[in-house]
Protein backbone atom coordinates (compact mmCIF):
# COMPACT_ATOMS: atom_id res chain seq x y z
CA UNK A 1 0.00 0.00 0.00
CA UNK A 2 1.45 3.53 -0.89
CA UNK A 3 1.53 6.59 1.75
CA UNK A 4 -0.65 8.34 -0.12
CA UNK A 5 -3.27 5.43 -0.10
CA UNK A 6 -2.68 4.65 3.50
CA UNK A 7 -3.14 8.61 4.26
CA UNK A 8 -6.09 8.47 2.76
CA UNK A 9 -7.42 5.21 4.65
CA UNK A 10 -6.44 7.23 8.01
CA UNK A 11 -8.22 9.83 7.01
CA UNK A 12 -12.01 8.11 5.54
CA UNK A 13 -11.90 6.17 8.88
CA UNK A 14 -11.15 9.67 10.91
CA UNK A 15 -14.19 10.77 9.22
CA UNK A 16 -16.21 8.04 9.82
CA UNK A 17 -15.81 7.81 13.51
CA UNK A 18 -15.59 11.82 14.45
CA UNK A 19 -17.78 13.03 11.60
CA UNK A 20 -20.06 9.92 10.77
CA UNK A 21 -19.72 10.77 7.38
CA UNK A 22 -18.94 8.04 4.43
CA UNK A 23 -19.43 6.55 0.98
CA UNK A 24 -21.77 4.10 2.10
CA UNK A 25 -24.50 3.85 5.16
CA UNK A 26 -25.64 0.41 4.93
CA UNK A 27 -28.52 -0.19 7.04
CA UNK A 28 -28.18 -4.01 8.50
CA UNK A 29 -25.32 -5.99 9.69
CA UNK A 30 -26.77 -9.12 8.79
CA UNK A 31 -26.18 -11.79 5.94
CA UNK A 32 -26.76 -9.42 3.35
CA UNK A 33 -25.81 -6.25 5.19
CA UNK A 34 -22.22 -7.91 5.75
CA UNK A 35 -21.19 -8.78 2.88
CA UNK A 36 -22.29 -5.56 0.67
CA UNK A 37 -20.40 -3.66 2.96
CA UNK A 38 -17.27 -5.74 2.63
CA UNK A 39 -17.39 -5.96 -1.28
CA UNK A 40 -18.09 -2.17 -1.38
CA UNK A 41 -15.17 -1.60 0.83
CA UNK A 42 -12.89 -4.13 -0.77
CA UNK A 43 -13.46 -1.65 -4.07
CA UNK A 44 -11.65 1.24 -1.62
CA UNK A 45 -14.93 2.47 -0.53
CA UNK A 46 -15.60 4.55 2.68
CA UNK A 47 -18.46 2.43 4.19
CA UNK A 48 -20.62 3.02 7.74
CA UNK A 49 -22.37 0.03 8.63
CA UNK A 50 -25.01 -0.17 11.39
CA UNK A 51 -26.56 -2.46 13.55
CA UNK A 52 -29.26 -2.28 16.21
CA UNK A 53 -27.32 -4.80 18.16
CA UNK A 54 -24.10 -6.75 17.57
CA UNK A 55 -24.71 -9.52 19.84
CA UNK A 56 -24.70 -13.01 18.33
CA UNK A 57 -28.42 -13.26 16.91
CA UNK A 58 -30.05 -16.20 17.74
CA UNK A 59 -32.55 -16.99 14.98
CA UNK A 60 -33.71 -19.35 12.87
CA UNK A 61 -33.42 -18.32 9.72
CA UNK A 62 -30.25 -18.38 7.41
CA UNK A 63 -28.65 -21.66 8.38
CA UNK A 64 -28.38 -23.33 5.04
CA UNK A 65 -26.00 -22.24 2.61
CA UNK A 66 -26.31 -23.60 -1.27
CA UNK A 67 -23.39 -24.36 -3.38
CA UNK A 68 -23.94 -21.69 -5.48
CA UNK A 69 -24.08 -19.21 -2.67
CA UNK A 70 -21.20 -20.67 -1.19
CA UNK A 71 -19.58 -20.53 -4.42
CA UNK A 72 -20.56 -16.54 -4.50
CA UNK A 73 -19.42 -15.89 -0.73
CA UNK A 74 -15.85 -17.34 -1.83
CA UNK A 75 -15.83 -14.85 -4.96
CA UNK A 76 -16.52 -11.73 -2.39
CA UNK A 77 -13.39 -12.74 -0.11
CA UNK A 78 -15.65 -14.21 2.96
CA UNK A 79 -15.31 -17.98 1.94
CA UNK A 80 -13.56 -18.39 5.30
CA UNK A 81 -16.37 -17.41 7.42
CA UNK A 82 -18.11 -20.68 7.19
CA UNK A 83 -14.95 -22.14 9.27
CA UNK A 84 -14.28 -22.87 12.29
CA UNK A 85 -17.96 -22.62 13.80
CA UNK A 86 -19.09 -26.10 13.52
CA UNK A 87 -20.53 -25.95 9.89
CA UNK A 88 -22.08 -29.39 8.50
CA UNK A 89 -21.06 -30.23 4.85
CA UNK A 90 -24.32 -30.69 2.65
CA UNK A 91 -24.36 -32.89 -0.44
CA UNK A 92 -28.07 -32.49 -1.48
CA UNK A 93 -31.36 -33.55 -0.50
CA UNK A 94 -33.14 -36.71 0.65
CA UNK A 95 -37.00 -36.66 0.00
CA UNK A 96 -39.02 -38.39 2.40
CA UNK A 97 -42.86 -39.12 0.94
CA UNK A 98 -45.40 -41.25 2.68
CA UNK A 99 -42.45 -43.68 3.86
CA UNK A 100 -40.33 -43.64 0.31
CA UNK A 101 -36.97 -42.48 0.62
CA UNK A 102 -34.68 -40.89 -2.22
CA UNK A 103 -31.91 -39.11 -2.31
CA UNK A 104 -31.00 -36.00 -4.30
CA UNK A 105 -26.89 -35.55 -4.40
CA UNK A 106 -25.83 -32.13 -5.97
CA UNK A 107 -24.77 -32.99 -9.73
CA UNK A 108 -21.26 -32.91 -11.28
CA UNK A 109 -20.57 -29.95 -12.90
CA UNK A 110 -18.20 -27.70 -14.55
CA UNK A 111 -17.02 -23.89 -13.94
CA UNK A 112 -19.71 -22.59 -16.76
CA UNK A 113 -22.04 -24.40 -14.49
CA UNK A 114 -22.75 -27.16 -17.65
CA UNK A 115 -24.24 -30.39 -15.56
CA UNK A 116 -22.94 -33.65 -16.44
CA UNK A 117 -24.56 -36.82 -15.53
CA UNK A 118 -23.40 -40.66 -16.45
CA UNK A 119 -20.24 -41.55 -17.09
CA UNK A 120 -18.64 -38.13 -17.48
CA UNK A 121 -20.49 -37.56 -13.62
CA UNK A 122 -19.04 -41.19 -12.43
CA UNK A 123 -15.45 -40.60 -13.75
CA UNK A 124 -15.18 -37.21 -11.97
CA UNK A 125 -16.42 -39.35 -8.40
CA UNK A 126 -12.96 -41.29 -8.66
CA UNK A 127 -10.76 -38.53 -10.29
CA UNK A 128 -11.27 -35.63 -8.56
CA UNK A 129 -11.72 -33.82 -4.95
CA UNK A 130 -15.04 -32.18 -4.17
CA UNK A 131 -15.32 -28.53 -3.82
CA UNK A 132 -13.74 -26.91 -0.34
CA UNK A 133 -15.03 -23.07 1.09
CA UNK A 134 -11.52 -22.18 -0.92
CA UNK A 135 -13.00 -23.17 -3.79
CA UNK A 136 -10.31 -25.78 -4.81
CA UNK A 137 -11.72 -28.85 -7.46
CA UNK A 138 -9.81 -31.55 -9.40
CA UNK A 139 -9.95 -32.07 -12.80
CA UNK A 140 -11.04 -35.36 -14.61
CA UNK A 141 -8.97 -37.08 -17.79
CA UNK A 142 -7.13 -33.22 -18.80
CA UNK A 143 -10.65 -32.33 -19.73
CA UNK A 144 -12.96 -29.43 -18.20
CA UNK A 145 -12.60 -28.40 -14.79
CA UNK A 146 -15.56 -30.76 -12.79
CA UNK A 147 -16.46 -30.74 -8.91
CA UNK A 148 -19.28 -32.43 -7.40
CA UNK A 149 -19.92 -29.05 -5.42
CA UNK A 150 -21.23 -28.68 -1.67
CA UNK A 151 -23.38 -26.44 0.71
CA UNK A 152 -22.59 -25.56 3.80
CA UNK A 153 -25.29 -25.86 7.25
CA UNK A 154 -24.54 -23.74 10.53
CA UNK A 155 -25.64 -21.90 13.19
CA UNK A 156 -26.91 -19.11 11.99
CA UNK A 157 -25.77 -16.66 14.76
CA UNK A 158 -22.05 -18.31 14.31
CA UNK A 159 -21.95 -17.12 10.78
CA UNK A 160 -23.44 -13.65 11.01
CA UNK A 161 -20.66 -13.53 13.58
CA UNK A 162 -17.76 -14.35 11.36
CA UNK A 163 -19.57 -11.72 8.71
CA UNK A 164 -19.58 -9.20 11.25
CA UNK A 165 -15.73 -10.13 12.59
CA UNK A 166 -14.74 -9.65 8.67
CA UNK A 167 -16.17 -6.59 8.53
CA UNK A 168 -14.63 -5.08 11.78
CA UNK A 169 -11.27 -5.89 10.93
CA UNK A 170 -11.47 -4.72 7.30
CA UNK A 171 -10.07 -0.93 7.61
CA UNK A 172 -12.45 0.47 5.30
CA UNK A 173 -15.23 -0.11 7.24
CA UNK A 174 -16.48 1.29 10.47
CA UNK A 175 -19.21 -0.59 12.70
CA UNK A 176 -22.05 1.59 15.19
CA UNK A 177 -24.44 0.03 17.45
CA UNK A 178 -27.33 2.00 17.10
CA UNK A 179 -31.36 1.50 16.16
CA UNK A 180 -32.00 3.56 12.66
CA UNK A 181 -35.17 5.78 12.87
CA UNK A 182 -35.44 6.82 9.51
CA UNK A 183 -33.66 8.67 6.38
CA UNK A 184 -32.56 12.16 6.42
CA UNK A 185 -33.56 14.03 3.09
CA UNK A 186 -32.59 16.98 1.72
CA UNK A 187 -34.16 20.37 2.19
CA UNK A 188 -34.77 21.27 -0.99
CA UNK A 189 -35.31 17.87 -2.62
CA UNK A 190 -36.17 13.95 -2.11
CA UNK A 191 -32.64 12.96 -2.02
CA UNK A 192 -31.58 10.21 0.68
CA UNK A 193 -28.54 12.19 2.62
CA UNK A 194 -28.07 8.93 5.15
CA UNK A 195 -29.68 8.23 8.44
CA UNK A 196 -31.08 9.68 12.03
CA UNK A 197 -30.62 7.05 14.47
CA UNK A 198 -30.87 6.39 18.42
CA UNK A 199 -27.54 5.34 20.14
CA UNK A 200 -27.51 3.73 23.62
CA UNK A 201 -25.60 6.80 26.02
CA UNK A 202 -24.81 4.43 28.67
CA UNK A 203 -25.29 0.51 28.76
CA UNK A 204 -26.30 0.60 32.11
CA UNK A 205 -29.00 3.11 31.24
CA UNK A 206 -31.80 2.60 28.69
CA UNK A 207 -31.23 6.37 28.00
CA UNK A 208 -30.47 6.85 24.14
CA UNK A 209 -29.62 10.02 22.26
CA UNK A 210 -29.70 10.97 18.50
CA UNK A 211 -27.32 10.51 16.09
CA UNK A 212 -27.06 10.87 12.10
CA UNK A 213 -24.83 9.07 9.83
CA UNK A 214 -24.29 10.57 6.29
CA UNK A 215 -23.24 9.01 3.24
CA UNK A 216 -23.06 9.30 -0.73
CA UNK A 217 -25.14 6.26 -1.17
CA UNK A 218 -27.39 4.26 1.79
CA UNK A 219 -28.03 0.68 1.23
CA UNK A 220 -30.93 -0.19 3.77
CA UNK A 221 -30.79 -4.20 4.16
CA UNK A 222 -33.08 -4.15 7.18
CA UNK A 223 -34.71 -7.60 6.81
CA UNK A 224 -38.62 -9.29 6.34
CA UNK A 225 -40.27 -7.32 8.90
CA UNK A 226 -38.45 -3.96 6.89
CA UNK A 227 -40.27 -0.89 8.04
CA UNK A 228 -38.67 1.32 5.20
CA UNK A 229 -40.15 -1.29 2.89
CA UNK A 230 -43.65 0.88 4.11
CA UNK A 231 -41.47 3.94 3.91
CA UNK A 232 -39.99 3.93 0.38
CA UNK A 233 -42.31 2.48 -1.58
CA UNK A 234 -45.80 2.71 -2.07
CA UNK A 235 -48.28 0.00 -0.89
CA UNK A 236 -49.78 -2.60 -2.61
CA UNK A 237 -49.81 -5.98 -3.81
CA UNK A 238 -46.16 -5.14 -5.69
CA UNK A 239 -44.39 -4.52 -2.45
CA UNK A 240 -46.53 -6.73 0.38
CA UNK A 241 -45.25 -10.17 1.25
CA UNK A 242 -48.03 -12.59 1.06
CA UNK A 243 -47.48 -15.06 3.98
CA UNK A 244 -49.34 -18.45 3.66
CA UNK A 245 -47.62 -20.46 6.89
CA UNK A 246 -45.37 -20.05 9.23
CA UNK A 247 -42.64 -22.19 9.86
CA UNK A 248 -42.04 -23.49 13.82
CA UNK A 249 -38.39 -24.19 14.34
CA UNK A 250 -36.90 -27.21 16.98
CA UNK A 251 -33.44 -27.88 17.78
CA UNK A 252 -32.93 -31.66 18.00
CA UNK A 253 -30.16 -32.83 19.80
CA UNK A 254 -27.75 -35.94 18.47
CA UNK A 255 -30.93 -36.31 16.13
CA UNK A 256 -30.25 -39.80 13.67
CA UNK A 257 -31.64 -39.43 10.46
CA UNK A 258 -29.11 -40.90 7.36
CA UNK A 259 -28.13 -40.08 4.79
CA UNK A 260 -25.81 -37.62 6.98
CA UNK A 261 -25.17 -34.39 5.46
CA UNK A 262 -28.46 -34.24 3.44
CA UNK A 263 -31.42 -31.61 3.65
CA UNK A 264 -34.27 -33.63 4.67
CA UNK A 265 -37.71 -33.04 3.23
CA UNK A 266 -40.70 -35.22 4.94
CA UNK A 267 -44.00 -34.96 3.20
CA UNK A 268 -47.08 -36.94 4.47
CA UNK A 269 -50.11 -35.97 5.84
CA UNK A 270 -49.00 -32.69 7.07
CA UNK A 271 -47.35 -29.49 5.27
CA UNK A 272 -43.48 -30.09 4.70
CA UNK A 273 -40.73 -30.59 7.33
CA UNK A 274 -37.00 -29.51 6.97
CA UNK A 275 -34.39 -31.24 8.77
CA UNK A 276 -30.68 -30.24 8.33
CA UNK A 277 -27.79 -30.88 10.80
CA UNK A 278 -26.75 -27.45 11.95
CA UNK A 279 -23.70 -28.46 14.08
CA UNK A 280 -22.00 -31.88 15.28
CA UNK A 281 -24.89 -32.57 17.54
CA UNK A 282 -27.71 -30.07 16.68
CA UNK A 283 -30.49 -30.78 13.92
CA UNK A 284 -32.97 -28.18 12.97
CA UNK A 285 -36.76 -29.23 12.28
CA UNK A 286 -38.72 -26.63 10.90
CA UNK A 287 -42.09 -27.42 10.56
CA UNK A 288 -44.95 -25.73 8.37
CA UNK A 289 -47.88 -24.75 10.02
CA UNK A 290 -50.50 -22.93 7.59
CA UNK A 291 -52.38 -19.61 8.71
CA UNK A 292 -55.90 -21.09 10.68
CA UNK A 293 -54.61 -24.27 9.85
CA UNK A 294 -57.59 -26.02 12.60
CA UNK A 295 -55.52 -28.88 13.67
CA UNK A 296 -52.85 -26.61 15.59
CA UNK A 297 -56.04 -24.38 17.13
CA UNK A 298 -56.47 -23.75 20.60
CA UNK A 299 -59.03 -26.25 21.02
CA UNK A 300 -57.16 -29.09 19.52
CA UNK A 301 -53.94 -27.81 21.55
CA UNK A 302 -52.35 -25.33 19.66
CA UNK A 303 -49.15 -25.66 17.56
CA UNK A 304 -47.72 -28.37 20.35
CA UNK A 305 -50.66 -30.02 20.02
CA UNK A 306 -50.44 -30.36 16.13
CA UNK A 307 -46.70 -30.85 16.05
CA UNK A 308 -47.32 -33.81 19.28
CA UNK A 309 -50.51 -35.37 17.66
CA UNK A 310 -50.39 -34.93 13.95
CA UNK A 311 -46.58 -34.44 12.39
CA UNK A 312 -44.75 -36.64 14.93
CA UNK A 313 -46.48 -39.87 13.92
CA UNK A 314 -45.40 -39.01 9.84
CA UNK A 315 -41.55 -38.47 10.94
CA UNK A 316 -39.31 -41.50 10.35
CA UNK A 317 -39.76 -43.54 13.98
CA UNK A 318 -35.46 -42.59 14.14
CA UNK A 319 -36.45 -38.77 14.67
CA UNK A 320 -39.81 -38.89 16.82
CA UNK A 321 -37.62 -39.44 20.35
CA UNK A 322 -35.93 -36.43 19.46
CA UNK A 323 -38.53 -34.21 18.63
CA UNK A 324 -40.52 -35.60 21.64
CA UNK A 325 -37.40 -34.51 23.93
CA UNK A 326 -37.37 -31.27 22.38
CA UNK A 327 -41.14 -30.55 23.03
CA UNK A 328 -40.49 -31.83 26.69
CA UNK A 329 -39.76 -27.84 28.25
CA UNK A 330 -43.54 -26.98 27.54
CA UNK A 331 -42.55 -24.07 25.28
CA UNK A 332 -44.41 -23.06 22.00
CA UNK A 333 -41.37 -23.36 19.29
CA UNK A 334 -40.20 -20.30 18.00
CA UNK A 335 -41.51 -19.37 14.47
CA UNK A 336 -40.59 -16.78 11.30
CA UNK A 337 -43.33 -16.62 8.93
CA UNK A 338 -42.45 -17.53 5.30
CA UNK A 339 -42.83 -15.17 3.18
CA UNK A 340 -43.53 -14.56 -0.49
CA UNK A 341 -42.44 -10.90 -2.39
CA UNK A 342 -40.81 -10.31 -5.54
CA UNK A 343 -38.25 -8.59 -7.11
CA UNK A 344 -40.50 -5.23 -8.03
CA UNK A 345 -38.79 -3.07 -10.96
CA UNK A 346 -40.06 0.27 -9.09
CA UNK A 347 -38.06 -0.60 -5.82
CA UNK A 348 -34.52 0.05 -7.10
CA UNK A 349 -34.89 2.41 -9.96
CA UNK A 350 -34.25 5.39 -8.42
CA UNK A 351 -37.48 6.35 -7.27
CA UNK A 352 -36.21 7.24 -3.86
CA UNK A 353 -32.56 8.98 -5.14
CA UNK A 354 -29.28 8.10 -2.71
CA UNK A 355 -31.11 5.32 -1.06
CA UNK A 356 -31.13 1.45 -1.77
CA UNK A 357 -33.56 -1.11 -0.78
CA UNK A 358 -32.03 -5.09 -1.00
CA UNK A 359 -31.74 -8.22 0.44
CA UNK A 360 -34.75 -9.18 2.13
CA UNK A 361 -36.51 -5.72 2.25
CA UNK A 362 -36.60 -6.18 -0.78
CA UNK A 363 -37.04 -9.63 -1.89
CA UNK A 364 -37.95 -12.80 -0.52
CA UNK A 365 -39.05 -16.56 -1.37
CA UNK A 366 -40.24 -19.38 0.66
CA UNK A 367 -37.42 -21.08 2.72
CA UNK A 368 -38.32 -24.40 1.72
CA UNK A 369 -35.75 -25.09 -0.84
CA UNK A 370 -32.83 -22.61 1.66
CA UNK A 371 -32.38 -20.54 -1.28
CA UNK A 372 -32.50 -17.06 0.56
CA UNK A 373 -28.54 -17.20 1.39
CA UNK A 374 -27.87 -17.76 -1.92
CA UNK A 375 -29.67 -14.57 -3.77
CA UNK A 376 -28.10 -12.35 -1.01
CA UNK A 377 -24.74 -12.90 -1.98
CA UNK A 378 -25.09 -13.63 -5.70
CA UNK A 379 -26.78 -10.06 -5.41
CA UNK A 380 -23.77 -9.07 -3.41
CA UNK A 381 -21.46 -10.34 -6.54
CA UNK A 382 -23.75 -8.15 -8.98
CA UNK A 383 -24.21 -5.10 -7.24
CA UNK A 384 -20.69 -4.23 -6.28
CA UNK A 385 -19.61 -5.07 -10.03
CA UNK A 386 -22.24 -2.65 -10.73
CA UNK A 387 -21.56 -0.33 -8.68
CA UNK A 388 -17.55 -0.70 -9.27
CA UNK A 389 -15.28 3.05 -9.31
CA UNK A 390 -14.54 2.02 -12.58
CA UNK A 391 -18.20 2.06 -13.79
CA UNK A 392 -19.80 4.58 -10.58
CA UNK A 393 -16.83 7.17 -9.42
CA UNK A 394 -19.18 8.92 -7.80
CA UNK A 395 -22.32 6.96 -6.08
CA UNK A 396 -24.29 10.66 -5.34
CA UNK A 397 -24.65 10.46 -9.20
CA UNK A 398 -28.70 9.36 -8.89
CA UNK A 399 -28.23 8.84 -12.96
CA UNK A 400 -25.54 6.29 -13.16
CA UNK A 401 -27.13 4.36 -9.82
CA UNK A 402 -30.40 4.38 -11.48
CA UNK A 403 -28.85 2.94 -14.83
CA UNK A 404 -27.18 0.45 -12.75
CA UNK A 405 -29.98 -0.68 -10.49
CA UNK A 406 -32.12 -1.09 -14.17
CA UNK A 407 -29.23 -3.78 -15.11
CA UNK A 408 -29.27 -5.23 -11.68
CA UNK A 409 -32.99 -5.75 -11.32
CA UNK A 410 -32.92 -7.80 -15.04
CA UNK A 411 -29.58 -9.75 -14.77
CA UNK A 412 -30.45 -10.99 -11.17
CA UNK A 413 -33.48 -13.04 -12.73
CA UNK A 414 -31.13 -15.19 -14.15
CA UNK A 415 -30.77 -17.04 -10.77
CA UNK A 416 -33.80 -15.16 -9.02
CA UNK A 417 -36.55 -16.56 -11.20
CA UNK A 418 -35.37 -20.09 -10.34
CA UNK A 419 -35.26 -19.70 -6.92
CA UNK A 420 -37.75 -18.05 -6.10
CA UNK A 421 -40.20 -19.74 -8.18
CA UNK A 422 -38.97 -23.00 -7.40
CA UNK A 423 -39.77 -22.28 -3.90
CA UNK A 424 -43.23 -21.40 -4.28
CA UNK A 425 -44.06 -23.72 -6.74
CA UNK A 426 -42.94 -26.64 -4.53
CA UNK A 427 -44.22 -25.62 -1.32
CA UNK A 428 -47.59 -25.57 -3.62
CA UNK A 429 -47.00 -29.13 -4.72
CA UNK A 430 -45.46 -30.29 -1.33
CA UNK A 431 -48.42 -28.43 0.49
CA UNK A 432 -51.14 -29.99 -1.67
CA UNK A 433 -54.79 -29.59 0.01
CA UNK A 434 -56.86 -30.72 -3.42
CA UNK A 435 -56.44 -33.98 -5.71
CA UNK A 436 -54.52 -32.15 -8.64
CA UNK A 437 -51.74 -31.01 -6.26
CA UNK A 438 -51.62 -34.41 -4.83
CA UNK A 439 -51.24 -36.20 -8.55
CA UNK A 440 -48.29 -33.40 -8.99
CA UNK A 441 -46.76 -33.96 -5.56
CA UNK A 442 -46.84 -37.34 -6.98
CA UNK A 443 -45.71 -36.71 -10.06
CA UNK A 444 -42.60 -34.63 -8.30
CA UNK A 445 -41.46 -37.64 -6.50
CA UNK A 446 -41.82 -39.93 -9.13
CA UNK A 447 -39.55 -37.81 -10.76
CA UNK A 448 -36.93 -37.65 -7.98
CA UNK A 449 -36.92 -41.65 -7.93
CA UNK A 450 -35.70 -41.81 -11.69
CA UNK A 451 -32.56 -40.08 -10.65
CA UNK A 452 -29.98 -39.38 -13.07
CA UNK A 453 -30.41 -36.80 -15.90
CA UNK A 454 -33.39 -36.52 -14.95
CA UNK A 455 -32.97 -35.09 -11.35
CA UNK A 456 -29.38 -33.74 -11.66
CA UNK A 457 -30.45 -30.24 -13.58
CA UNK A 458 -33.45 -29.80 -11.22
CA UNK A 459 -31.06 -30.20 -8.05
CA UNK A 460 -28.34 -27.45 -10.16
CA UNK A 461 -31.64 -25.04 -10.07
CA UNK A 462 -31.87 -25.62 -6.86
CA UNK A 463 -28.72 -25.30 -5.77
CA UNK A 464 -28.29 -22.15 -7.46
CA UNK A 465 -25.63 -24.00 -9.80
CA UNK A 466 -27.88 -23.47 -12.92
CA UNK A 467 -28.77 -20.42 -14.36
CA UNK A 468 -31.06 -21.10 -17.14
CA UNK A 469 -34.84 -20.47 -15.96
CA UNK A 470 -36.34 -22.09 -19.63
CA UNK A 471 -34.76 -25.44 -17.95
CA UNK A 472 -36.59 -25.11 -14.86
CA UNK A 473 -39.86 -24.60 -17.15
CA UNK A 474 -38.73 -27.36 -19.47
CA UNK A 475 -38.11 -30.10 -16.20
CA UNK A 476 -41.96 -28.59 -14.63
CA UNK A 477 -43.82 -29.45 -17.31
CA UNK A 478 -42.60 -32.62 -17.41
CA UNK A 479 -43.45 -33.47 -13.99
CA UNK A 480 -46.63 -32.57 -14.79
CA UNK A 481 -46.57 -34.95 -17.60
CA UNK A 482 -45.25 -38.00 -15.80
CA UNK A 483 -47.96 -36.52 -12.62
CA UNK A 484 -50.99 -36.98 -15.63
CA UNK A 485 -49.31 -40.57 -16.99
CA UNK A 486 -49.52 -42.02 -13.54
CA UNK A 487 -53.17 -40.63 -12.20
CA UNK A 488 -54.41 -42.23 -15.87
CA UNK A 489 -52.83 -45.99 -14.65
CA UNK A 490 -53.94 -45.44 -11.33
CA UNK A 491 -57.40 -44.47 -12.51
CA UNK A 492 -57.88 -46.65 -15.53
CA UNK A 493 -56.07 -49.54 -13.89
CA UNK A 494 -56.66 -52.17 -16.31
CA UNK A 495 -58.57 -53.13 -19.97
CA UNK A 496 -61.49 -53.05 -17.65
CA UNK A 497 -61.10 -49.71 -16.15
CA UNK A 498 -61.26 -48.30 -20.02
CA UNK A 499 -64.63 -46.79 -19.88
CA UNK A 500 -63.48 -44.29 -17.60
CA UNK A 501 -61.49 -43.33 -20.26
CA UNK A 502 -63.26 -40.17 -21.27
CA UNK A 503 -63.48 -38.74 -17.40
CA UNK A 504 -59.74 -39.68 -17.17
CA UNK A 505 -58.89 -36.90 -20.09
CA UNK A 506 -60.83 -34.37 -18.29
CA UNK A 507 -58.61 -35.08 -15.34
CA UNK A 508 -55.18 -35.16 -17.37
CA UNK A 509 -56.78 -31.74 -18.68
CA UNK A 510 -57.36 -30.30 -14.89
CA UNK A 511 -54.04 -31.98 -13.92
CA UNK A 512 -52.26 -29.84 -16.39
CA UNK A 513 -54.05 -26.88 -15.61
CA UNK A 514 -53.43 -26.62 -12.21
CA UNK A 515 -50.08 -26.95 -12.95
CA UNK A 516 -49.96 -23.85 -15.46
CA UNK A 517 -51.43 -21.81 -12.21
CA UNK A 518 -49.00 -23.12 -9.86
CA UNK A 519 -46.25 -22.61 -11.96
CA UNK A 520 -47.05 -19.52 -14.25
CA UNK A 521 -47.95 -16.74 -12.52
CA UNK A 522 -45.11 -16.91 -9.91
CA UNK A 523 -42.74 -16.93 -13.07
CA UNK A 524 -44.56 -14.20 -14.80
CA UNK A 525 -43.82 -11.98 -11.69
CA UNK A 526 -40.89 -12.82 -11.41
CA UNK A 527 -40.11 -11.98 -15.36
CA UNK A 528 -40.94 -8.13 -14.59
Amino acid sequence: MTIEADSAEVRNAQRREKFHEADVVVVGAGVFGCAAAYALANQGRSVILLERWMHEPDRIVGELLQPGGLQALQKLGLGHCVEGIDAITCYGYHVVFHGEEVAIPYPVVDDQGKVYSGEAAARVESTTTTTTSNGTAGKANNGPKLRRPEGRSFHHGRFISQLRKACAGHPNITIFETTVTSVIRGSRSNQVLGVETLTTIDRDSSEKQPDFFFGQLTLIADGYDSKFRKQLLPSGPDTTPVVRSKFYALELIDCPFPPSGYGHVVIGKTSPILLYQIGTHETRALIDVPLDLPAASAANGGVRGYIENTVVPTLPASVRPSVLAALKDGKIPRSMPNSYLPASGKANTARTPGVLLLGDAYNMRHPLTGGGMTVAFSDVVLLASLLHPDRVPNLADSTAIETAMKEFHWRRKAWTSIINTLAQALYSLFAANDWQLDALRKGCFRYFQMGGAKTDEPVALMGGLLQRPVVLARHFFTVAFVAIWLHMCERVGSVWGLWRAPLVLVEAVLILWKACVVFLPTIWKEAN
